[in-house]
């Protein structure tokens, strides 16, 4: 299946001071680490994958094997995993791989601050202007970076997110339908043209991402929130690989009392968004 390239807002991306939210003071703490603007070198680092993990010790380490074996020998990258707060040996099986990982770097929260914190501590810490993301339930297959990096380096330079689009998803009946309504449900309000916006499996430049409003689950609504500041987004078809250990975090009922609040509020956020051309004289 070919991939769908959406146009956002026409016009340049303007100004724009993120909204932090902060659930806790550890997770205060994680935000203003002393490397959350580290310098980029040229040359150094191309990119930098960002894995939130909480509670999956027995999937972490098999996830970043993979993404070494996809990206080594490719392109300069390294491996952000944060772990959130997990009460399982997640941190401790990623603390003991840095001795043998030099790419891996390992950041903790001290609390427990959901998905989107943990995504968003990587993304201001990482090194790379370009930024992957993996769900740390395994179930986002790393050999698709490379086919997103790809699709990125024969777009348009106005192309700022690739989301992947799980065409065949590997998940029970009930959360594959209910993730369908969602979608369509959210397609209809936002009109981001963007067939899975739930896909952890993502590549996007790290200053466009920090440059968008903050707020608990954005992660959801990466698409929408990109073309609001004035870019595009392209959806690329990736595979979806059902969960070998562990559980999931969120239930049918969670992702909905959630998601419909949210919806609204990102609703509210495009309407009142504007999109400002300026140049310097």
């Amino acid at each position: 299946m070919a991939s769908v390239a959406l146009q956002g807002i026409d016009g340049a991306p303007f100004d724009r001071t993120p909204i932090d939210l902060p659930r806790n003071f550890a997770y205060r703490l994680a935000m203003n680490m002393e490397n959350t603007s580290p310098p980029n070198d040229e040359g150094a680092i191309a990119l930098s994958v960002v894995i939130p993990f909480y509670n999956e010790e027995d999937n972490a380490e098999p996830l970043v094997r993979e993404v070494l074996a996809a990206l080594r020998g490719h392109t300069a990258f390294e491996v952000v995993c944060v772990d959130d707060g997990s009460r399982d040996r997640t941190p401790d099986v990623l603390q003991q791989m840095k001795a043998s990982v030099p790419e891996l770097r390992a950041i903790r929260h001290l609390a427990n601050a959901g998905q989107s914190a943990a995504v968003r501590t990587g993304v201001k810490a990482a090194r790379g202007t370009w930024i992957a993301t993996l769900d740390g339930d395994g179930q986002n297959d790393p050999a698709d970076i490379p086919k997103l990096l790809a699709t990125r380096d024969s777009a348009d330079a106005d192309v700022k997110l690739f989301a992947g689009w799980r065409v065949q998803r590997n998940d029970p009946w009930h959360k594959r339908v209910a993730s369908r309504f969602a979608n369509a449900l959210r397609s209809r309000m936002l009109r981001d043209a963007t067939p899975d916006t739930g896909c952890g499996i993502k590549l996007f430049e790290r200053d466009c991402f920090l440059d968008l409003p903050w707020f608990d689950h954005v992660h959801r609504f990466l698409p929408a929130l990109v073309q609001r500041a004035g870019w595009k987004t392209v959806s690329v078809p990736v595979a979806h690989r059902p969960r070998q250990s562990g559980q999931s975090k969120y239930t049918n009922l969670h992702r909905a009392l959630v998601g419909i609040a949210d919806l609204f509020g990102v609703s509210w956020l495009i309407r009142r968004g504007k999109v400002v051309r300026a140049e310097e004289r």
